[in-house]
């Protein structure tokens, strides 16, 4: 059986649907599953042992215009496609699914020109994402984790930064596409300021050339890793983490795919019924609750429109560094190392 899963959203959301490959490669073991995705999908979904070849889309650049598509889609159908399944919803992905050459076709109901797919699956927003998209399978409720793969090459990378450490390894991701997903600047300067100077704690700053913009006047003994590191070495930095702090970014959704890993998550104009909380067990959301304006925006925004911001700002670090020092002085973990 050749299944193919069609997704070219957001970081986030394709580390999210690694529960989908794993639940598919448990119900078809003998299957061949496909993945398209654009550039940075593919770099996420490296190393998966589950996927057989992953399809990469560059749709903003190289196969950007109709003759790439139209490649695209003779490419598709020459690998006999017998299922394919479709997370993304937006236009482009359901003609992708429509021309794939696939008997069974699965979208969601919600998806625009949702009527190209053979089946179609209730978008039920009550649900987390990874649930949402477990349900394109069967209706088990078993639960499945979030997988990502760094390598050795990875670890090395990482290790290459940090060398042998004893400390407990504090990764804090400052960033977010949208200005009101971010805490408050001077809060993480605050923060990251205090925690460094912890002799026990070890501070490493992580994001791409976006977050350099960040001004967070960081002491010599914070780790600033911004620019210069890939997605699975985040993930391999992730894995050895004790703790990483994030906004509701990607950096949460990298992380779970460690049930080892604490998470803390700083959430304030989305809420847990967007459907995009972490997903592992071990974590723990930081949020204002009972505010009349929140949630303002399934994504957030470039600026709060009630100008208060209250969301993010009655957020303290003074609050988020007692829960931070309590957790790691009051459970019993292992200190975070590269072997």
């Amino acid at each position: 059986m050749n299944i193919l899963i069609i997704h070219t959203a957001f970081i986030g959301d394709i580390v999210l649907s690694t529960a989908l490959i794993a639940k598919l490669k448990d119900k078809y073991p003998d299957s061949n599953i496909f993945f398209l995705t654009t550039p940075v999908g593919k770099a996420v979904l490296a190393n998966n042992p589950r996927i057989k070849e992953i399809i990469c889309y560059d749709k903003h650049g190289n196969d950007k215009g109709f003759s790439a598509f139209i490649k695209l889609t003779f490419s598709l159908r020459a690998k006999k496609i017998d299922l394919c399944i479709c997370p993304h919803r937006y236009f482009r992905s359901s003609i992708l699914s429509f021309f794939s050459g696939a008997k069974i076709k699965i979208g969601y109901d919600v998806a625009s020109l949702s009527f190209l797919f053979t089946e179609k699956i209730k978008y039920d927003k009550t649900k987390h994402e990874v649930e949402k998209l477990l349900s394109f399978v069967d209706k088990s409720e078993k639960r499945y984790e979030l997988e990502m793969y760094p390598d050795q090459n990875n670890i090395n990378n990482i290790k290459k930064f940090i060398g042998k450490t004893n400390k407990k390894i504090i990764t804090i991701a400052p960033g977010s596409k949208w200005f009101t997903k971010k805490w408050p600047e001077e809060y993480f300067k605050i923060l990251i300021k205090n925690l460094s100077e912890v002799e026990d704690f070890l501070v490493i700053i992580s994001g791409g050339e976006e977050e350099k913009k960040i001004n967070l006047e960081l002491s010599p003994k914070v780790i600033d890793l911004r620019g210069k590191i890939s997605l699975l070495d985040l993930a391999a930095l992730c894995k050895i983490s004790d703790l990483v702090i994030s906004n509701d970014s990607a950096p949460i959704h990298i992380a779970s795919a460690f049930p080892k890993t604490k998470i803390f998550g700083i959430f304030g104009p989305t809420v847990k019924e967007f459907g995009f909380f972490p997903w592992s067990k071990n974590s723990t959301v930081f949020e204002v609750n009972n505010l009349y304006c929140r949630p303002c925006g399934i994504h957030g925004g470039n600026s709060c429109p009630e100008k208060h911001f209250r969301c993010m700002r009655e957020i303290l670090p003074e609050s988020l560094e007692r829960e931070i020092k309590n957790y790691l002085y009051s459970k019993q973990i292992k200190l975070g190392c590269i072997k």
